[in-house]
C-alpha cells in the first residue's frame, strides 16, 4: 500500500520484510509455517527472547537498517532490544498541538480513514468488516454508525507508545483474544486480520470530540499491548500505553459529524494511499456544528 507524508512526498516499505510477508502470505509453504508463527505462544516466546540482554546485538543494526533519527529518544544503555524498542522519546518531543479544538494522531503511523456505512460496515482495501464483528458488540456497532473509522498502522521503526487525543475519562478496557497476523496490507488482502487479531479496546468520553472509541491490536511477534490505566480521568497528550516489539495497529472510531479530519488525509484515503503522521501532529479538527454549540 503506497504512503506519502503531510507535503505528498513517497514513503516506501521495507523491501526485505515485503519479501518475507509475500513469500510467507502468497505461497503454499509460507501459509504452513504462518498457522505456527500467528499463535500467541510464538509471540510470547520471541518476547521472552528479546528481553534478554543478549538480544542488543540486535540494536546497531536495526537503526542502521531503518534509518532511525534517534536524537528525538532519551539517552541511555538499553537493557535488551525490547528495551529499546519500547524507548521514549525526550520530554518535549511529541507535544500535542496547542489549539484544543484541533483533533491530533495518538501516535506515529501511516494513518488511513474509512466511512463506517448506516449498516455498520467498512471495508479496508478489498476486506469488509463490521462493527460488530471488530468489537463483539452490536450496541457499539450501532452507536457508530455513520461514523469514520481511523486506523494508524504503526510499523517497526515508529515510536511504539500512543496517547489520548483528549481531556476526558477513560472507560473500562475490554480484551478480545486471537491470533496475532501482521498488520501489513499485504496480509489484509487474504486475511480479515482486524477481526482475527488478539485487540484491546476502550472508549474514551472526551470533551471536544464526542465518544472516541480506542483500541489497539496486536500483531505478528507483539508480545504484549500494555495499557497503563482504565475507568479514570485522562488529559490530552497524557501517555495511554505502549506496544512491544513488532508492527501493531492503533483503531479511533469517531461519532458521526463530530470531527472534521484534513483534506489531505481523506484525499489520499479516497485514493487507498496511507498517510504518514507523528503523534501530536493535527490530523483534523472539532466539527464546525459542534464548534458553533461549544
Amino acid at each position: 500500500m503506497r504512503c506519502v507524508d503531510r507535503k505528498g512526498n513517497e514513503i516506501g516499505e521495507n523491501a526485505a520484510q515485503g519479501r518475507v510477508l509475500k513469500a510467507l502470505y502468497e505461497t503454499a509453504a509460507g501459509r504452513i509455517l504462518l498457522g505456527i508463527l500467528v499463535k500467541p505462544f510464538v509471540s510470547k516466546a520471541g518476547g521472552f527472547l528479546l528481553n534478554q540482554p543478549v538480544s542488543k546485538a540486535a540494536i546497531a543494526p536495526f537503526i542502521k537498517k531503518n534509518h532511525i533519527d534517534m536524537t528525538d529518544y532519551e539517552e541511555r544503555e538499553y537493557r535488551s532490544y525490547n528495551d529499546f524498542f519500547t524507548r521514549k522519546v525526550k520530554p518535549g518531543h511529541r507535544k500535542f498541538d496547542s489549539v484544543k479544538e484541533n483533533f491530533c494522531a495518538p501516535c506515529d503511523s501511516r494513518l488511513s480513514i474509512y466511512p463506517i456505512t448506516a449498516e455498520g460496515k467498512v471495508r479496508v482495501k478489498d476486506t469488509e468488516y463490521t462493527m460488530e464483528s471488530l468489537f463483539r458488540s452490536r450496541k457499539i456497532a450501532r452507536h457508530y454508525e455513520g461514523g469514520t473509522l481511523c486506523i494508524f498502522r504503526l510499523t517497526v521503526d515508529d515510536y511504539h507508545h500512543y496517547s489520548f487525543v483528549d481531556d476526558g475519562r477513560m472507560g473500562y478496557i475490554y480484551r478480545i483474544p486471537g491470533v496475532f497476523h501482521t498488520v501489513n496490507p499485504l496480509a489484509g488482502e487474504i486475511y480479515p486480520i482486524y477481526k482475527e487479531n488478539t485487540r484491546e479496546f476502550s472508549v474514551l468520553k472526551s470533551q471536544h470530540f464526542g465518544n472516541i472509541l480506542m483500541m489497539e491490536v496486536g500483531a505478528l511477534m507483539v508480545g504484549r499491548i500494555c495499557n497503563e490505566k482504565e475507568n479514570c480521568p485522562v488529559h490530552r497528550g497524557e501517555e495511554k500505553g505502549k506496544f512491544e516489539f513488532g508492527g501493531s495497529t492503533v483503531i479511533l472510531c469517531l461519532e458521526k459529524d463530530r470531527v472534521e479530519l484534513d483534506a489531505d488525509i481523506v484525499y489520499n484515503s479516497n485514493k487507498g494511499v496511507e498517510t504518514k503522521v507523528r503523534q501530536g501532529e493535527k490530523i483534523g479538527r472539532m466539527s464546525e456544528w459542534k464548534r458553533m454549540k461549544y
